[in-house]
């Protein structure tokens, strides 16, 4: 039994070595044979089936070689790797096989490590051809065999430099197709390309994709144009011309993009002016920042701004512009309206101003944030006398069957049965063109509800502070003309010019001066004052919304009327024609009661714009 392990060993050493014995090494095994003993007949027919396999020859081996020791199994676990190469994994695994039963044997370890140097220059030179996948086939053979060479981590390398690559454009083709070009910039398709190429430069799938950004970039601003959304397709045209985009399509979009800003500035300017005519201010507001947006000229904005600006403080006049509404039955016009600008006036009088009465303080500042029409003159007979006729109103001066008037004789002022609207100051039929007088502060206020339902506009009585800055007309001195007696007829009032009928003169006037007139004159027959507003200082005391206060103490400072429910005396404001200088002044204040008629009182309207 021996001898057979014994001869077992020898033939994998034969098969090993891969030659055949030499005929001394086969003289000696012979001779070791016939010395031992005699061989049984199973083992003489084992021994001739051995010779067999190994070759023929005329002799018998012997099982008797005690001189090599071959282990019967491998001393070592054999690698399982293999070569591409089908020479060289032969060679590879023959090699890996001897190794494995003689481990130390120095030149099966020479052989190896020269296969391993051809696989390793194998490896470098596929790596250099891009054939990462032969290279790292390679590199595993080795990284298994021998594990310090270079070429392993180079190829390692280079294999998670392809996994980032890879990654990189998957991620860039799906921003790509979901639209996300340049935002947000980590996760952008040209981010994503970019990093790309920063691993390989010349990745043709990366420039490829980089192309298609731009291409996209441009295709995004073309249809924003098309949507009139003009600032971000500047930003997106503004992003191609960044990254090289075509710069022939990129003018032409930009000509396009001009165009069409254009045109919708002009269309939205059309459309601000219709909001405005329509009194819809806060979409004219709105229209206006889209065409700030748009990036419309500061002029043409600035113009707009203005226009909404007037027409919410105006609505939609200008100051100093003149109007007449219509009755509403295409027959005939309310009184003429004057748009009294907006801003701000120190109301009442300073407390060293000759004449001044306590009640004319203290002063304080009123705003107006929104303009407001004046009527131009007083509320004429002409126009009363439609109110009369279309109503059927009945005057106070008509129930009580009486008022006051003009006596010549005695120069006062008295009660006078029968006296009603249609007189003058004396009593005597009025011609239509004089301010109506006679008229109690519940007849005007009857004149301008009617005057508003039949315009659909808001008319009403004047405030006293609208009236007192209407009046004064940016000025602060006693009169607005100045300080003292005008140098030129402005305001019928009294002068020592004047003269009545019967050489009648006022005995306190105002100095060198003559209006030519002893009496209400015809509305607007002097001038106007600087706001363009006739008789406001002169001709007949006006009623006003605001009811009696001796004082300014808590008084609206907004310009609306101060009024407090159920009170029986209205304000008077302006002078009249028989006013001395004192009473003439822009804050002198007077009242009466809501029922009380007058013939140096009249009125005049107001409206909001």
């Amino acid at each position: 039994m021996k001898r057979w392990i014994a001869l077992m060993g020898l033939v994998v050493l034969f098969a090993m070595h891969g030659s055949a014995w030499s005929q001394e090494e086969q003289d000696d095994a012979q001779a070791g044979t016939a010395a031992a003993e005699p061989a049984t007949e199973d083992e003489e027919r084992r021994v001739r089936r051995l010779g067999d396999v190994i070759g023929e020859g005329t002799q018998e081996w012997s099982m008797d070689i005690p001189a090599i020791e071959t282990p019967a199994v491998p001393v070592e676990e054999q690698p399982q790797v293999s070569l591409p190469d089908p020479e060289q994994d032969a060679q590879l695994q023959n090699l890996l096989t001897r190794r494995a039963f003689v481990p130390d044997d120095p030149d099966i370890a020479a052989e190896l490590q020269a296969l391993l140097d051809d696989v390793e220059e194998q490896a470098g030179t596929a790596l250099a051809a891009g054939n990462l996948a032969l290279a790292g086939r390679l590199a595993n053979v080795l990284a298994e065999l021998d594990a310090d060479r270079a070429i392993i981590g180079r190829v390692a390398a280079a294999r998670e430099r392809a996994d980032s690559l890879a990654r990189l454009l998957a991620q860039a083709d799906t921003a790509l197709q979901d639209g996300n070009l340049i935002e947000p910039e980590d996760g952008a398709a040209w981010t994503l390309y970019g990093r790309a190429l920063a691993i390989e430069s010349d990745n043709a799938a990366a420039l490829a994709g980089q192309d298609a950004v731009r291409s996209a970039l441009l295709d995004a601003a073309e249809q924003r144009i098309a949507d009139n959304d003009f600032e971000r397709a500047d930003e997106l045209l503004a992003a191609a011309a960044e990254r090289d985009a075509d710069a022939d399509r990129i003018d032409a979009l930009e000509n396009d993009l001009t165009a069409a800003r254009a045109d919708q500035m002009r269309a939205l300017a059309a459309e601000i002016r219709a909001s405005i005519d329509e009194e819809a201010y806060e979409q004219a507001e709105q229209q206006i920042n889209q065409l700030v947006a748009l990036g419309a000229p500061a002029d043409d904005v600035e113009s707009l701004r203005t226009l909404l600006d007037d027409a919410i403080r105006y609505g939609g006049f200008e100051p100093g512009q003149v109007f007449q509404d219509g009755l509403g039955d295409g027959d005939g016009f309310g009184p003429v309206m004057v748009v009294v600008p907006s801003g701000s006036f120190i109301m009442g009088s300073p407390e060293d101003e000759d004449n001044r009465v306590g009640n004319e303080g203290p002063q304080f500042r009123v705003r107006f944030e929104n303009g407001f029409a004046m009527a131009q003159t007083e509320v004429t007979v002409g126009q009363f006398a439609r109110f009369i006729e279309e109503t059927g109103y009945v005057t106070d001066a008509e129930r009580a069957r009486s008022s006051r008037v003009y006596r010549s004789g005695s120069g006062r002022v008295d009660e006078q049965r029968g006296v009603t609207w249609r007189m003058d100051y004396l009593g005597e039929d009025a011609e239509e063109n004089l301010p109506v007088v006679h008229v109690s502060w519940n007849d005007a206020n009857a004149y301008a509800l009617w005057l508003a339902r039949r315009t659909g506009r808001p008319y009403r009585l004047p405030s006293e502070a609208e009236f007192e800055y209407a009046l004064r007309a940016g000025s602060q001195t006693p009169y607005w003309w100045g300080e003292g007696s005008p140098d030129e007829p402005v305001e019928n009032v009294t002068g020592d010019g004047d003269q009545f009928t019967d050489s009648r003169s006022w005995t306190v006037a105002f100095d060198r001066y003559n209006d030519g007139f002893w009496g209400p004159a015809p509305v607007g027959s002097l001038q106007t004052n600087p706001f363009g507003l006739y008789d406001m200082g002169g001709n007949v005391m006006e009623w006003l919304e605001d009811c009696w206060h001796d004082s300014y103490v808590r008084a609206p400072d907004d310009g609306s009327a101060w009024v407090n429910p159920g009170c029986e005396r209205r304000m008077l404001r302006g002078a009249s024609w028989s006013s001395t200088p004192s009473m003439s002044r822009s804050a002198f204040r007077l009242s009466s009661r809501n029922d009380s008629t007058d013939a140096r009182v009249g009125f005049r309207v107001a409206r909001d714009l």
